[in-house]
């Protein structure tokens, strides 16, 4: 389900934590042997919605009507390992995309808490990589109606499902690749870089320490913003002291439009709230927006 301070003491603690001996940048394996990565590729990777049975259709609407794209024909199932229904389809766009769930019963615990979905090409091997890169497993793999699945937990509380088709997938690469948004504490940040980027094979493209605090709702302050690109797709790490105003943290995707202004006039007139209006910083001018059903995203376009 989807559900700064003093700057000069901030900027002490996090620049101290990222150059504590033990924890520097090349200690931690960036882009190491791409070629045994279990990642497939971002298109494969889809956000996690959970939404009431009832908002299911209107979600469906604004989200394809603010970015485009099809919906898979819907259906029910269980997507669980213990029981229980949901309808479940999913949602493809150029910019991402979502497998939505509404769930018609309780949602078994811990599902609803993972922010995405990747697909691998070999779910044990992955489990296997993603435990010695540190990752907890909170759910061990069990099937689904169209293949097998397992939700892990990294360093900071990151989780994540993993899943593999029995039989293998084929979608359009995607116009723009969305970013997933993990806020992490200080004191977590480097031991969950370190094991998302074992497991990842991916690297870190920017690592700014005083990133605009105007991006998490603190304009008056600075905070520590790391970037990481894999064949899993982009994440964003926002490492902050947790003190934030709504509805920033709720936000777990964020999509890349061509035009912001035009994007969220079409949400508008689908239903969709913007909860923040568009600001500039660090070459992006951005959003963050609440579909019907409760989906907190961010949407920006790059200058």
């Amino acid at each position: 389900m989807n559900r700064i301070r003093c700057v000069f003491a901030s900027s002490l603690l996090v620049f101290s934590l990222a150059n504590r001996p033990g924890l520097g940048w090349s200690e931690i394996p960036q882009g190491s042997d791409p070629s045994s990565t279990v990642a497939v590729g971002p298109q494969y990777d889809t956000a996690h919605v959970y939404v009431a049975p009832e908002n299911v259709d209107a979600f469906v609407k604004a989200f394809l009507g603010t970015f485009g794209g099809t919906s898979t024909k819907q259906v029910v199932v269980t997507v669980t390992p213990t029981p229980s229904s949901t309808s479940s389809q999913l949602l493809q766009t150029p910019v991402g995309t979502v497998s939505l769930f509404g769930f018609k019963t309780p949602v078994p615990y811990p599902f609803g808490a993972e922010r995405t979905g990747y697909l691998v090409t070999d779910l044990d091997g992955a489990i296997v990589s993603a435990k010695s890169a540190g990752a907890d497993v909170l759910v061990t793999p069990f099937p689904d109606p169209i293949g097998r699945d397992a939700v892990i937990q990294w360093p900071g509380g990151i989780n994540m499902q993993l899943y593999w088709h029995t039989t293998k997938p084929s979608y359009a690469a995607f116009q723009t690749i969305p970013e997933s948004r993990a806020y992490v504490s200080p004191v977590r940040v480097n031991d969950f870089l370190r094991s998302f980027l074992a497991f990842s094979h991916g690297k870190v493209v920017s690592d700014d320490p005083h990133a605009p605090g105007n991006e998490i709702g603190r304009s008056s302050d600075t905070f520590r913003r790391v970037r990481v690109e894999s064949l899993f797709g982009r994440l964003t790490v926002l490492v902050t002291d947790g003190h934030l105003p709504y509805p920033y943290g709720r936000e777990q995707t964020g999509y890349e439009v061509s035009s912001l202004t035009d994007t969220l006039a079409k949400a508008e007139s689908l239903g969709v709230r913007i909860l923040v209006q568009p600001y500039s910083s660090s070459g992006r001018i951005a959003a963050i927006v609440e579909f019907p059903g409760g989906y907190v995203a961010e949407i920006h376009e790059i200058r």
